[in-house]
């Protein structure tokens, strides 16, 4: 074989390793505990590689795989109590990404609903990520890393408490006699000292109120409001992630104190849950793609000898 055809092939089995190998190097897997269906939405962050879908269904059990694109930031939630109409528009009450279809393509979720917000491969190569109850709540979920490296603040974030019970009369969002949702104080009220906005647009004068502190103490390790950024934001070393809506600890005692209990009771953090083993539901992307490259490469020297 030619020396300038082994080059050739050398370049080209460099070039599909590093592709197939780096491109998804990281894996999402989205799985619904709660009771009832959910549907994920996703938004990517401008200027990130968007992933292969925006937003899909989950029946209660069900997970999803998803390869996450490589130096992806953007925010992944639930929207609950959806339907479709006579002409076919697609809707939810919490958390409506406002598409007319199950795919959100672009729409942000509509507030109040819970964030998980992730930037990955970001500062010193780091993922940094944190669930968010800023635009306000709508269901528990959970972020939970597997397989980091090491470095970083890595570990189990979320809020896992059903907040829409307990969340204040003038916050709460009711649907068919229900809580389905609780609103931020900023949402309800417009408030700048709500919103950490104008004059209260920084941390030294933006700080937390009496509607934020029902959010924390029911939630320690979540984002409370815009500068809640010390106890709120984890990150990880090239890790995995599980997003769990209505995590097991949530649904499986009915022990857990209420928000009211919380604040009356001090900052208590509750629990985190064990580790879920979700191994049937990984997807090892890195395995599957070497071996895609092994056999791209003996298609090729079988060609080119």
């Amino acid at each position: 074989m030619a020396a300038s055809t082994q080059s050739t092939i050398t370049l080209v089995i460099l070039i599909l390793f590093q592709y197939l190998t780096g491109s998804y190097a990281t894996t999402f897997t989205i799985v619904n505990k709660c009771n009832y269906t959910v549907w994920p939405g996703i938004l990517s962050g401008a200027g990130t590689t968007p992933f292969s879908t925006t937003g899909f269904t989950l029946q209660p059990g069900e997970s999803n795989a998803l390869a996450v694109p490589p130096k992806w930031s953007g925010r992944l939630w639930g929207r609950t109590l959806c339907s479709q109409d006579s002409t076919g528009k697609f809707s939810c009450v919490t958390a409506d990404c406002a598409s007319s279809t199950v795919e959100c393509n672009g729409g942000n979720a509509q507030p109040p609903a819970t964030l998980a917000e992730f930037t990955l491969n970001g500062a010193n190569g780091l993922d940094f990520f944190d669930v968010s109850l800023v635009d306000g709540y709508n269901l528990p979920m959970m972020i939970e890393p597997h397989g980091a490296t090491g470095g970083g603040n890595c570990m189990t974030t979320g809020c896992m408490v059903d907040l829409n019970a307990a969340c204040p009369t003038e916050l709460k969002v009711m649907s068919s006699g229900a809580g389905v949702a609780c609103k931020s104080a900023c949402e309800a009220f417009g408030d700048p000292q709500y919103c950490c906005s104008g004059a209260y647009a920084s941390p030294a004068t933006c700080k937390p109120s009496s509607y934020s502190q029902f959010f924390k103490s029911a939630c320690p390790r979540a984002y409370s409001y815009a500068y809640d950024d010390g106890t709120s934001t984890f990150t990880c070393d090239s890790a995995d992630y599980t997003i769990t809506f209505c995590p097991a600890s949530s649904i499986q005692s009915g022990n857990e104190k209420s928000p009211t209990s919380s604040i009356e009771s001090g900052n208590e953090k509750p629990p985190l849950p064990e580790e879920m083993d979700i191994s049937g539901g990984h997807v090892n992307f890195t395995a599957n793609n070497v071996m895609i490259v092994v056999i791209i490469s003996f298609v090729l020297m079988v060609i080119l000898w």
